[in-house]
């Protein structure tokens, strides 16, 4: 039989990588998409097949309407059906600046790409695997939102992050309820504080936190941690829990005394 199909968006570095790193050992064949070029991300790519997997590279900003037709066509030409969509790219504000201070241009990247993005990519993909679950209703596709503790934890210096994580992560509940009929699971995993290229900028700061308690498991995420819940929920693990939530900080928005 076919090896089943992921589309893991940003998947080339970061969460994406360390997602995309689990399904090849799992034994899945993957579709990345990223903002750099196919030689810029062919490191990461060689590393995923020599894990075994089949990879397709297609660079584009999930933000960008034209770019995401484009990313799915190329799929499509390649692909029979589309087994799990990874919603997981996303960027961080280009300064942090308090609510006071900050501007709207930030604001509206971080919407279009952090919220826009997904939500659109994901109307594609869900319309292809209807598609394919119409000519074989046996077949049960998933969809994964990769969101962040910044939807319901207040930032105040980086209000337009936290904004477009609430966003996407009412975006996955809206279409659990919407896919569900379609015999379509949607689920959300929310990190925490990941040690990625992403949070290098802070990493002093967070050492701090994590010192003083901010954790109840003192240590940082890793990639590996989220590749393990996505991985998971895509083995099927969760059959009965569309629209579920699955934190995973260490315990970081554990209420305490």
């Amino acid at each position: 039989m076919a090896k089943p199909r992921a589309l893991i968006s940003g998947g080339s570095r970061g969460i994406g990588l360390g997602v995309a790193k689990r399904l090849a050992q799992d034994g899945w064949d993957l579709g990345i998409c990223g903002v750099r070029s196919e030689a810029e991300a062919t490191p990461a790519l060689d590393e995923l097949r020599g894990l075994g997997a089949a990879v397709d590279y297609v660079a584009a900003d999930v933000g960008d309407k034209s770019a995401r037709e484009r990313l799915i066509e190329t799929l499509r030409g390649h692909w029979s059906r589309l087994d799990l969509l990874v919603n997981n790219a996303g960027v961080a504000p280009a300064v942090r600046a308090d609510l006071l201070e900050a501007g709207e241009d930030s604001f509206e990247r971080l919407m279009r790409i952090n919220c826009a993005g997904p939500y659109f990519l994901t109307q594609l993909c869900a319309r292809w695997m209807i598609e394919s679950r119409r000519a074989d209703p046996s077949f049960r596709p998933q969809i994964i939102f990769v969101t962040s503790v910044s939807a319901t934890v207040a930032s105040i210096n980086r209000g337009d992050y936290c904004m477009s994580k609430a966003a996407l992560a009412m975006a996955a509940q809206l279409w659990a309820a919407r896919l569900g009929g379609e015999g379509i699971n949607v689920f959300e995993v929310r990190p925490g504080v990941i040690s990625t290229d992403m949070t290098s900028g802070v990493q002093g700061k967070y050492d701090d936190l994590i010192a003083k308690g901010l954790t109840v498991q003192p240590r940082w995420g890793t990639p590996e941690d989220i590749g393990r819940a996505v991985a998971a929920l895509a083995r099927g693990d969760f059959p009965y829990s569309s629209g579920g939530v699955f934190t995973i900080d260490g315990g970081l928005t554990v209420p305490r005394l």
